[in-house]
């Protein structure tokens, strides 16, 4: 058998490794940067030290679809040669591949996997029954939280790996909206969701960081009746502090605060409709998914829901998509939802078992075949 290369391309990570590995040997940002110091675009190193700040990014990959082959050719070039150490003319790869992708984009694919690397077979399976896609991830979300940040605070517009730190560390899932946008309108300790960011300044510290972290998540301690409807007169003074706020706003300040922020990013995932994006919610996606297959299968899909990538790190994920799914399905169907330890691995540890499995050679299409075939005809092997 030789040597499987399992490759999750996402748009934000790469995962790439040997197969039948627990884990992936590298882990880096599908992308290239450009920092303030420096002239040319960088590949990402898993040990980068540099301060990302107001750092200009190109990606090969929006919204899970390839866009930019030769910027992909170029990050896979160094991934397999500086940092794997692999030679793909004796190599199979394992490749992972967005839902509903275009035949134009699988063309653009294979020519890479076959022509410029000349990987020696390739595996991708797609599925095209019994599922559905969110055009959403977490660039989405970590856009949307800039525009948030920006408009009400600094500009961030520019700050892309700032603005993910931020994310992942400070936003979490609301289990009641309307309630916790209450208790983001109180002023001071009353206010369980305000916390503060403090930015790089390039000499002491070159990463950001959250100013209180212990502060950061009272709100997960909280119990739910700390949200009180405020009176009208306590209403009025908050409006009026507000106003003053806003005027003596420091546009020079080092740091920012977030607010209802925290929980109005992620609302994305489950309730786009109402941030005016003509898209389904998260518990709405699962239940056509599930209704596509055949009845007998429903109970034991509403019971196999598994939670995997980034976005499923928010505090409360779980939680959330339960109360939003259980209205929506039966009540004679058991919902039941698992957890990872490590959503963002979860999938390349998928394909690395694959990878490890006595007949998983036979179901690659080999580097002749395409040759003979061509893309398209080879590709229909991958449907199912």
């Amino acid at each position: 058998m030789s040597n499987v290369v399992v490759l999750d391309n996402g748009g934000g990570l790469i995962k790439a490794g040997q197969g039948g590995e627990r884990d992936p040997a590298v882990v880096i940002p599908n992308c290239l940067y450009r920092p303030l110091t420096s002239k040319k675009f960088l590949h990402p190193t898993t040990t980068t030290e540099e301060d990302l700040t107001s750092a200009a990014i190109r990606r090969p990959i929006d919204r899970g679809y390839l866009i930019n082959p030769d910027l992909q050719r170029d990050i896979w070039s160094h991934l397999f040669n500086s940092l794997l150490h692999v030679s793909p003319s004796s190599s199979s790869l394992l490749l992972t591949e967005p839902l509903f992708s275009l035949p134009s984009i699988q063309r653009s694919t294979d020519e890479l996997i076959f022509e410029d690397f000349g990987f020696n077979s390739l595996f991708n399976c797609t599925l095209n029954y019994g599922v559905k896609r969110i055009d959403l991830g977490g660039k989405a979300l970590t856009n949307y939280l800039k525009e948030l940040v920006s408009y009400r605070s600094i500009n961030v517009m520019d700050e892309t790996f700032l603005m993910d730190d931020v994310k992942e560390k400070l936003c979490f899932v609301s289990l009641d909206v309307e309630t916790d946008l209450q208790i983001a309108r109180k002023q001071g300790k009353d206010n369980l969701f305000r916390c503060t960011y403090v930015l790089p300044d390039g000499v002491t510290h070159k990463k950001g960081y959250v100013e209180d972290p212990e502060a950061a998540q009272r709100h997960l301690r909280a119990s739910p009746s700390a949200a009180m409807e405020p009176n009208k007169e306590a209403y009025q003074l908050e409006t009026i502090a507000k106003t003053e706020e806003r005027k003596r706003v420091d546009l020079t300040k080092n740091e920012f605060d977030l607010m209802n922020e925290r929980f109005l990013v992620p609302e994305m995932i489950f309730q786009p409709a109402d941030l005016g994006m003509n898209e389904a919610g998260l518990a709405e996606c699962i239940v056509r998914a599930v209704n596509a297959c055949h009845p007998y299968l429903r109970p034991v899909l509403y019971q196999s829901i598994i939670l995997t990538g980034g976005s499923t790190l928010f505090p409360r994920f779980a939680e959330r998509l339960q109360k939003d799914l259980r209205p929506l399905v039966p009540h004679e169907y058991q919902v039941k939802i698992t957890t990872q330890n490590d959503p963002i691995l979860d999938v390349w540890r998928g394909g690395s078992l694959l990878a490890s499995s006595p007949n998983f050679e036979s179901t690659c299409v080999t580097k002749a075949e395409y040759e003979e075939h061509g893309s398209a005809r080879c590709r229909r092997r991958f449907f199912h």
